[in-house]
């Protein structure tokens, strides 16, 4: 029993400190994936989402040490009476999710490894059970070492914690496990493959000897059965969407798309919401736009909100840059900043700056 106490302990404390640091290194994504569970077609918590990014940072980081608590046997009581009550509430989330069907990825270890809710459920019901066993079976584990020795090591792994989540919060992730990650053709990654597109299976309903029967084929009837009563038709298999999808750039309905992504070079100013734009980066933007069209770059806006808003944000800043539209979901994906730079050649990314670093990116 000790050693399977022992593996639970180690397989719990790297899960959840590869989990949480997972999270912290893009604690925004995480933001938006707690943002859709408070929202009211999801739990009905709309007041917690103005508090998503405090909660997901405070989220993540008390992952991180909970983990790190647990490897070392520090405050046992504490440690695990913290990790059963977190996890009996993802398991129950993760549980709503999966049967109402309300969020399709969970967020559990951010863009790195998508899982889907039932996938997120199940992996939260095996950890509920190593949980558990910890839990019952306190005695077989204890402390690593000395009180002070592990205090100091909680100190030393909340602070950098903090500083790393400071850090990406200020500038990027340190990796980008996004579609729109640098070296991707925008095009490509918008193209279904062969294996891309929703399987059926078609049921095929026959009276045989006075007894319903009912033959299911990926196609055409089967043969030899003669005339069938009926066909049904299901989805045995939903199609795989592409890596970027629904990424369009439009105005006043016509589509510029294919047109931007054939072009030499593009600067691209992301703005997924006026209303949240930094007022520190819209004061950068001219200087970067003149630095990259001196570069040889033709540079344009892509924006989520109506035309009007858009043009009255860029006149407050004496922005003289042709501006279109994008889906939001999609521009904040691409970059996690507002205003964000994503540079592109011929469809291809080949940069990506937070406002923070403007100045930096190398044209």
């Amino acid at each position: 029993m000790k050693s399977i106490v022992a593996f639970c302990r180690w397989f719990v404390g790297i899960l959840f400190i590869f989990s949480g640091l997972v999270k912290l290194n893009d604690p925004l994504g995480f933001s938006y994936k707690l943002d859709e569970y408070f929202s009211a077609a999801v739990l009905g918590l709309e007041f917690l989402q103005p508090f998503a990014l405090p909660l997901a940072i405070f989220l993540v980081i008390f992952e991180v040490v909970l983990g790190v608590m647990l490897l070392l046997g520090f405050q046992k009581k504490f440690t695990i009476w913290s990790l059963l009550l977190m996890i009996l509430f993802f398991t129950f989330l993760t549980f709503y999710s999966a049967y109402f069907n309300k969020v399709t990825d969970c967020g559990c270890f951010g863009d790195a490894i998508p899982l889907t809710p039932w996938q997120s459920f199940w992996k939260d019901v095996i950890l509920l059970v190593m949980i558990v066993i910890l839990f019952v079976k306190q005695d077989l584990w204890g402390s690593a070492f000395a009180k002070a020795t592990s205090s100091i090591i909680i100190l030393v792994t909340t602070c950098l914690c903090l500083l790393l989540g400071y850090y990406v919060l200020m500038h990027l992730p340190v990796l980008d496990f996004r579609a729109y990650k640098v070296g991707t053709d925008i095009e490509t990654a918008m193209k279904k493959g062969p294996n891309e597109r929703d399987i059926y299976a078609y049921d095929w309903y026959y009276t045989i000897d006075g007894v319903e029967t009912i033959i299911t084929t990926d196609g055409l009837p089967p043969d030899g059965y003669g005339d069938y009563d009926k066909v049904e038709t299901r989805t045995v298999q939903e199609a795989k969407l592409p890596k970027i999808h629904d990424f369009s750039i439009t105005e006043n309905g016509e589509d510029y798309t294919q047109e931007i992504l054939d072009k030499e070079k593009v600067a691209l100013i992301l703005i997924y919401d006026v209303d949240r734009a930094e007022a520190g980066g819209m004061e950068k933007v001219g200087d970067f736009a003149s630095r990259a069209e001196t570069n040889g770059y033709e540079v344009f806006v892509l924006a989520a909100n109506n035309p009007e808003d858009v043009k009255r944000l860029l006149d407050a800043y004496n922005l003289n840059i042709k501006s279109y539209t994008t889906d939001g979901t999609q521009l904040k994906t691409a970059v996690r900043s507002t205003p964000a730079v994503m540079l592109l050649e011929k469809g291809v990314i080949t940069g990506k700056s937070h406002w923070n670093d403007f100045e930096d990116l190398d044209l």
